[in-house]
């Protein structure tokens, strides 16, 4: 993603405010390899992070890119019940980057509701995702379309793997590729398909789900970063 890096920087400035100087307490929701918990502890060194995913690849290499400086814990945003999995409550801030358009809108909706259940008065949540802007749809087809010829190009001149050719990568590796098949077993059975409505329903969704104010903190092109305030 060209604009990746702008993105964490939003979500990082968004637990800045939240936390005024204190060292901030962060859940890394559907954390997969650390990439944002590993840019948390960069910027803020006595942040106390927890990285939560149930894929086994990816948990593995955040284990290790982190090297202990977050707890990482197993459990399964499709169901209701991943809250107990946590070692504590009363988060800073709950944020997940390019993760959650996996859930369907009746899941999300609800998760919406429980992610309060882990903030502190006060906290923040921020997704940042797949979310096309409605009231601009054919300026957001372009600009999407000009961040996909920018990341093909990229592919192109070998700077950098697409995410199909990653898993290739995965899967070969001698250390990795045993937990590829778990992963497998894990998500063929429960699959859904990606969904990524436009930035109008998340707001929705979090203002019903209670949250004190909601509202954009970033946009780069079909991509968008919603927070929302716990009350």
């Amino acid at each position: 993603m060209p604009d990746r890096e702008e993105r964490f920087a939003a979500l990082l400035d968004t637990v800045d405010a939240v936390t005024a100087g204190r060292p901030p307490r962060v859940l890394d929701l559907a954390g997969g390899t650390g990439s944002i918990s590993l840019r948390l502890l960069r910027r803020f060194p006595e942040a106390s992070t927890t990285l939560l995913d149930l894929d086994p690849v990816l948990r593995h290499i955040a284990a290790g890119t982190l090297g202990g400086r977050a707890t990482v814990v197993t459990a399964d945003l499709r169901a209701g019940d991943w809250v107990a999995a946590l070692p504590h409550r009363e988060f800073d801030a709950v944020l997940t980057a390019t993760a959650l358009h996996w859930l369907d809108p009746t899941r999300l909706a609800a998760l919406y509701g429980e992610i309060r259940e882990v903030l502190r008065p006060g906290g923040v949540f921020v997704n940042a995702d797949h979310m096309p802007d409605d009231g601009l749809p054919g300026l957001s087809k372009r600009l999407g379309e000009r961040a996909d010829a920018q990341r093909h190009a990229r592919y192109a001149a070998g700077a950098a793997l697409s995410w199909a050719d990653w898993w290739d990568r995965v899967a070969a590796d001698a250390e990795l590729g045993p937990l590829v098949i778990e992963r497998k077993r894990l998500f063929t059975e429960h699959h859904s398909s990606e969904w990524t409505p436009p930035v109008s329903w998340h707001v929705e969704a979090l203002r019903a789900a209670g949250y004190a104010e909601v509202g954009l903190v970033w946009r780069g092109a079909r991509d968008a970063a919603v927070a929302a305030v716990n009350a």
